[in-house]
């Protein structure tokens, strides 16, 4: 004869008494003899209710795992329809690598990824070393996005009064005597709805920096107290408003600062990588064509090595040229300077003097004299486009 399984309970005990409860903290107490709950609790199992086709009810002893499994399962989960808006949405945010501009290196997760919180309106951090191409992804997002008639730029490295920046300041006026209260700029860009608002090197920024913008960066609250206006007016942080901030993180970058935790916790953080040797040298390419392809070897074997340099424990360099210091290396090459003069102009100031001999710029230049002399290309990975072989060192 086949039987359905109804309930399990567990058996709990209060002094003399013995209770038992489903999942639920239903109460089933009355339901079953003191004797069957007693010998439950002892032995350290719970009771499952069976009722047979002709209605009679029954209770077994079962392992007390099958009561654990139940208050374990989770509840059931709606399948919400996607609304169209938000296939719209997702379609646009998977479909967009096609938007990023080809001069801009990311791949395709990452430029995903920054679309996607630019539209949600998230607070982006643009992490990566100098000249890696930071400022030139908020651009493009800009771009992408079609906002730049909503677009604002700060430099947070380069301001010097951040109270005046971010917040405005009092004037005196010669009509009346009196004074007026004149809102920055960035109070004006948080109060456009949609704005994308770049704070560049926010690692450079002074601390005052920081705190007057906490309140505008956390998602709870959003929006900048004007403490130095009549009546300390609140302004919010208009709907759709996204902040992009970058910074160079590293000990080989002065006057920078660990950026405060609570602030670092407002963005969400997107990795700018540093190109590869090929991907500099397609870039360059790109770029400036005309250029000598064995100068723009050259100058993408320079670079490579001294970022190479840096990352060693016991490096000869402490600073290495960037991704922008290149294109513009590549600009002279395509205007017909030697690698000598290009080195002479650009390279060179670039590292210390100090410790003759021993110092970082002989090294640089000791590093060069030999493909400058012998009008040579540095051994590279990847093929000569010119002749189909590797290039010798």
């Amino acid at each position: 004869m086949n039987t359905t399984t109804s309930v399990v309970v567990k058996v709990t005990r209060n002094k003399s008494r013995y209770d038992a409860y489903d999942v639920h903290g239903n109460r089933f107490t009355d339901k079953i003899y003191t004797n069957l709950r007693k010998k439950a609790f002892d032995s350290n199992q719970a009771l499952e209710q069976s009722t047979s086709p002709s209605g009679k009810v029954k209770w077994n002893l079962v392992p007390l795992g099958k009561f654990q499994t139940q208050t374990q399962t989770p509840a059931p989960v709606l399948n919400m329809a996607v609304t169209p808006e938000q296939k719209d949405i997702q379609n646009f945010i998977h479909g967009s690598y096609g938007l990023k501009p080809d001069i801009l290196v990311m791949n395709e997760v990452k430029w995903k990824y920054l679309i996607r919180s630019g539209i949600r309106g998230k607070n982006i951090l643009l992490l990566g070393p100098s000249g890696c191409g930071k400022t030139l992804a908020a651009r493009a997002l800009v771009e992408a996005l079609k906002r730049s008639d909503r677009y604002f730029y700060f430099n947070l490295g380069a301001t010097q009064d951040p109270r005046s920046a971010l917040i405005g300041n009092t004037h005196f006026s010669k009509d009346n005597g009196g004074t007026f209260f004149a809102e920055s700029t960035f109070v004006k860009a948080i109060r456009t709805e949609n704005a994308i608002i770049l704070l560049d090197e926010i690692s450079r920024a002074h601390p005052d920096a920081w705190n007057i913008l906490m309140t505008a960066l956390d998602p709870l609250q959003r929006y900048l107290r004007l403490d130095e206006k009549d009546g300390s007016e609140v302004v919010k942080v208009a709907s759709g408003v996204t902040f992009i901030s970058t910074a160079n993180v590293g000990n080989e970058y002065t006057a920078t600062r660990i950026i405060d935790k609570a602030i670092f916790d407002r963005f969400t953080p997107i990795e700018v990588d540093t190109l590869s040797e090929e991907e500099e040298f397609n870039l360059l390419l790109k770029l400036h064509p005309t250029a000598p392809q064995t100068m723009l070897r050259n100058i993408v074997n320079l670079t490579t090595h001294t970022r190479d340099m840096v990352k060693q424990e016991a490096s000869k360099l402490t600073n290495s040229l960037s991704t922008r210091t290149a294109v513009e290396m590549a600009s002279l090459a395509a205007d017909g300077f030697s690698l000598a003069e290009i080195a002479e102009a650009m390279v060179y100031p670039h590292f210390s003097a100090d410790g003759g001999v021993d110092s970082e710029r002989t090294y640089i230049k000791q590093y060069l004299q030999k493909f400058i002399d012998n009008d040579t290309v540095p051994f590279s990975p990847f093929q000569d486009v010119n002749n189909s072989k590797s290039v010798p060192f």
